[in-house]
């Protein structure tokens, strides 16, 4: 069939329906409504689908499309739920299973038809890594029965006015109700509230005086002060004091009323570098407020830290056996120039363990999506953060790519792009849980790309699929990266089940008799193509192409990427149509 998909943004769930829809032998094509009603009208009047699937909207279909055109929208809760914060109300009431309905668009907010539903369980994991996970993989379900159903032409969708459907509203859940209370909230409320509005929309706190978002929540096992007292930072988070004991939180973001420039997320350290303290007595503390940053201790810990702590930190080491696991998760999965090298580090620091196969990531949620936009768009000089952030990431991808004494395996428990797809494709072997989607391009960014692609992408799927992969610039699916080359094995787990699926499977590798010989051979191909190109000449070629990107301030990138940001309607309504601009 032909399918329209209807969003407010092509974000990760509408690009997984494009790709599985598509991966079915579905024509799929996509309009975002953030840009008004009237590119969707016209999308309608050109396309003329047979079917709109509106995966996610922040405002309501025009009604003369819904009235004229089947439409199916997607909502995150069970039959019978209604309201604008479905999974809000899941996490804060610690629902231990929850829902995706797929209905049929009408006047009234969710309360049309019930075309398919699907169920899934709630594990205690923030907002929006529940959203990619287990609402995407009940979604895609979901959307797909309902295909099935409406193309059999014989299927009647059930009324929600039907009595096995209870009809439950929930209002809005705003920011009274995130609200902590850190004299009488404990940790484990703190948390809940915290991961429940960890991407969108943060909760509202004041620190030194000032209002802003907090974005994150991990539980701290050591570190104990007076309740909401900042005690320390690490790795960009900042560490809180509870009633009963602490919390780290990663990200900050300032208001948008604030006068700060950058009000958007990035890590809490930098965000709270900039705030100045009122009741400041000492006057050491300058219009920067570099001070109140600086006063805050560092509480480092190694990468391989013992299994009984309870702490957190963004890049972690263990071993079992003969594998080596390496796993780190980034917030939104940018990596910054201090993450990038603190990964390395992590990396170097994992060759020197006696292992046979080494793993990246293995964790749920995103593996990458490459240099970080938001500390690059905070920063003073964003063509020089952008230019120090690309080479960080530069630095580990050629790590990966030079490592020839083991095995190294990138295991995608989630999305990755641009320069965090490549990282993965420098791996000898790259595992992709099921439902993962890769977006192995840069061009939609304004950008030719590095982290060695020339290298690692035509090594893999040839060279003329290479061209039209970074061209095109569309997500593909884990089946049909598979199917091109880009991915060796696809894990058939759940996102709660993927690390453990990944530990059996390395912990075979690593045990298999002809591992030895792998590796030799590996070794081998490395040197042969080293001698026909030196990694250092891929390297060069690609710097040279992307620093007369940085440094050109008329660049597209740069207007690309502070609407990526900040959040703000730029470029096509027509997220599939080509980019625009020869960046080859």
């Amino acid at each position: 069939m032909d399918i329209l998909l209807v969003a407010s943004a092509f974000n990760s769930l509408t690009q997984r329906l494009y790709t599985d829809l598509s991966d079915h032998g579905h024509r799929v094509d996509a309009v975002l409504a953030s840009h008004g009603p009237d590119p969707v009208r016209a999308a309608v009047r050109e396309l003329r689908p047979d079917l709109v699937v509106a995966p996610m909207l922040k405002t309501a279909l025009p009604e003369d499309v819904w009235r004229e055109h089947t439409c199916l929208i997607v909502h995150p809760g069970p039959p019978g739920d209604r309201g604008p914060s479905a999974l809000d109300w899941a996490v804060a009431e610690e629902a231990p299973r929850w829902g995706v309905t797929v209905l049929q668009a009408e006047a009234a907010m969710d309360a049309g038809a019930v075309w398919a539903a699907e169920q899934f369980p709630v594990p205690p994991v923030g907002k929006s890594d529940l959203y990619r996970g287990e609402v995407s993989d009940a979604a895609v379900t979901a959307v797909l029965t309902a295909v099935r159903r409406y193309a059999g032409g014989s299927y009647k969708p059930l009324p929600q006015t039907d009595k096995s459907i209870g009809v439950v509203w929930r209002d809005a859940f705003r920011q009274e109700r995130r609200r902590i209370d850190w004299e009488r909230d404990d940790t484990a409320t703190v948390l809940r509230k915290l991961r429940g509005a960890d991407s969108q929309p943060g909760v509202l706190d004041e620190l030194l005086g000032r209002e802003v978002f907090l974005h994150g929540g991990h539980a701290e096992d050591r570190l104990r002060g007076r309740a909401g007292e900042l005690l320390a930072h690490r790795a960009g988070a900042v560490c809180r004091a509870t009633r009963d004991g602490a919390v780290w939180i990663p990200e900050l973001r300032p208001r948008r009323n604030s006068g700060d420039p950058a009000p958007f997320r990035r890590p809490a350290i930098s965000v709270l570098a900039g705030l100045t303290d009122p009741t400041d007595s000492t006057g050491l503390t300058d219009l920067t407020g570099e001070s109140a940053a600086a006063r805050l201790p560092e509480a480092p810990v190694p990468f391989e830290l013992p299994s009984d702590r309870r702490t957190w930190t963004d890049v972690r080491y263990r071993q079992r056996g003969d594998v080596g696991f390496l796993g780190f998760s980034f917030p939104g999965g940018a990596m910054s120039t201090g993450q990038c090298r603190r990964l390395l580090a992590a990396y170097e620091f994992a060759l020197t363990r006696p292992t046979r196969v080494l793993v990246l990531g293995g964790a749920r949620d995103f593996f990458s999506n490459g240099i970080h936009l938001n500390v690059i768009e905070a920063a003073p000089d964003p063509a020089g953060e952008s230019w120090t952030n690309l080479n960080a990431m530069d630095d580990l991808v050629e790590a990966v790519l030079r490592t020839t004494d083991r095995l190294v395996v990138a295991a995608l428990g989630g999305n990755a792009a641009a320069g965090g797809a490549m990282l993965a494709l420098a791996a000898d072997e790259v595992w992709c849980r099921i439902g993962t989607v890769l977006n192995p391009h840069y061009r939609r960014m304004g950008l030719y790309g590095s982290e060695f692609w020339t290298y690692t992408l035509p090594r893999r799927v040839g060279a003329e699929q290479a061209e039209r992969l970074t061209t095109e610039a569309l997500p593909v699916s884990a089946a049909t990266a598979e199917r091109l080359g880009l991915v060796d094995r696809l894990v058939p787990a759940t996102p709660e089940g993927f690390t453990a699926e990944t530990e059996r499977l390395a912990a075979g590798l690593a045990g298999e008799p002809g591992l030895d010989r792998r590796v030799a051979a590996k070794a081998a191909a490395r040197a042969a193509d080293e001698r026909q190109c030196p990694l250092t000449d891929h390297r060069r070629t690609e710097l040279a192409r992307m620093h007369a990107i940085f440094f050109d301030a008329g660049a597209p990138y740069h207007a690309l990427r502070s609407a990526f940001v900040r959040k703000t309607p730029s470029g096509s309504p027509r997220p599939l149509a080509a980019p625009a601009g020869d960046l080859r």
